[in-house]
């Protein structure tokens, strides 16, 4: 009788087992969760981009004529002074005469001679005739005085000398067009590059209008260079500012004079600066990934000691951060770990092992933290990166 009731009792206490297990298996387990307390303290909303220094006053020196640079004997960073010649410019050179246009250029100088020649004999020629004509006129007249020939006798002869007059002056104006031409043909054979000298009176100078550093060479060596060509650029690299692209929808919220910190730059702490203008005409720009931007153009002064930025040029790549608002005491949580609930915002609150849904104001913020303005106390634990497993009641347990 002993032995059945054992047995019994240790089937009850089996079965009791199994249904407890049973039963705590379907029960709901907690939650893991990650959580962070509200807390107060600085808060900042920033505008993040990429930018680049420039110098403020930059000359680009260009070709004020066409010709022939010569070698620029500058290295970039070379400083300068004003008025100090940085590029010279030669007349163009000319042309190399292949055997076929030398000996074409050759013919037409012997062409040309022989013009010369032939209007000279022209001269001759038209001198004998006006001495002859004026030697009839002297005669002819002599006689019409003494009354031996008609009065028509003598305006012919007058009339004579000054034809043939007027055919020497074309004569003596042929001549000299001969020479021209000869002259022509001549320089085509004593002008060509092979063996030509530059002349010194004839080279163009261009000279920096400031004292500065060179930035830029856009050419170097010698070379033939068209008017309005670029050819250096002077500017001082003491006197930095920074240009920053923003989107427009960014550029709204940024106003002359607000702060900007300069980040990774190269430099052990930010630079400090401060906006001095936002241009008023926004441009498109790609993207990375292929989308279409409108950006504005921002321009910031640096005001952090000089010798803090020296080694800083011009094109050198930083990170902006304008400061759009700043509080010093504000009570803040994550902003991960806020969700909207109908259309307001809401958290859940870390209370007594279960989730809390509290419905907060939110004020400020800046990506990683939101200000709370009312709703949650300091000090309370809020979970971050609520998901759909996690209802107000819901328990929970710290990861």
């Amino acid at each position: 009788m002993q032995v059945s009731t054992r047995r019994r009792l240790a089937v009850i206490s089996v079965s009791m087992l199994v249904v407890l297990a049973i039963i705590y298996g379907f029960l709901p387990k907690p939650v893991t969760v990650d959580v962070k307390k509200a807390v107060r303290g600085p808060l900042r909303v920033t505008i993040d981009e990429e930018g680049k220094t420039r110098v403020k006053d930059r000359f680009v020196l260009s070709a004020p004529v066409s010709g022939y640079m010569r070698r620029v004997e500058y290295e970039v960073g070379d400083r300068v002074s004003r008025g100090q010649t940085v590029v010279s410019i030669e007349p163009s050179r000319s042309s190399v005469l292949d055997p076929r246009s030398r000996a074409e250029a050759e013919a037409a100088v012997s062409a040309a001679q022989a013009g010369l020649k032939t209007a000279e004999e022209n001269v001759r020629a038209a001198t004998a005739d006006a001495e002859y004509s004026r030697q009839s006129f002297d005669r002819n007249k002599k006689l019409a005085e003494d009354g031996y020939i008609a009065r028509d006798v003598l305006d012919q002869a007058e009339a004579e000398v000054k034809r043939n007059n007027a055919g020497l002056l074309s004569a003596k104006a042929a001549v000299q067009t001969a020479r021209a031409e000869l002259e022509r043909a001549r320089a085509a054979l004593r002008y060509s590059a092979v063996g030509e000298t530059a002349d010194y009176r004839k080279i163009v100078t261009v000279r920096t209008p400031v004292a500065g550093s060179v930035l830029k060479i856009h050419r170097k060596s010698e070379g033939a260079v068209s008017v309005g060509e670029p050819l250096i650029d002077i500017g001082d690299p003491s006197s930095l500012e920074v240009k920053v692209e923003v989107l427009s929808a960014d550029a709204v919220n940024i106003r002359p004079e607000i702060p900007v910190l300069f980040e990774r730059w190269g430099g052990d702490i930010p630079l400090k600066g401060r906006v001095k203008i936002v241009e008023p005409e926004a441009f498109t720009k790609v993207s990375s990934l292929g989308v279409e931007e409108q950006r504005v153009l921002v321009i910031a002064d640096i005001t952090s000691l000089p010798e803090e930025w020296q080694r800083l040029g011009d094109e050198y790549r930083v990170e902006a951060s304008f400061i759009i608002w700043e509080s010093a005491n504000v009570l803040q949580v994550p902003e991960s770990a806020l969700f909207r609930k109908d259309d307001r915002w809401a958290v859940f609150v870390q209370k007594d092992k279960k989730a809390r849904l509290r419905e907060v104001q939110v004020g400020h913020r800046n990506g990683l933290s939101a200000e709370v303005i009312s709703g949650i106390s300091e000090g309370e634990t809020v979970i971050v990166y609520p998901d759909e497993s996690i209802r107000d009641g819901t328990r929970v347990t710290m990861r």
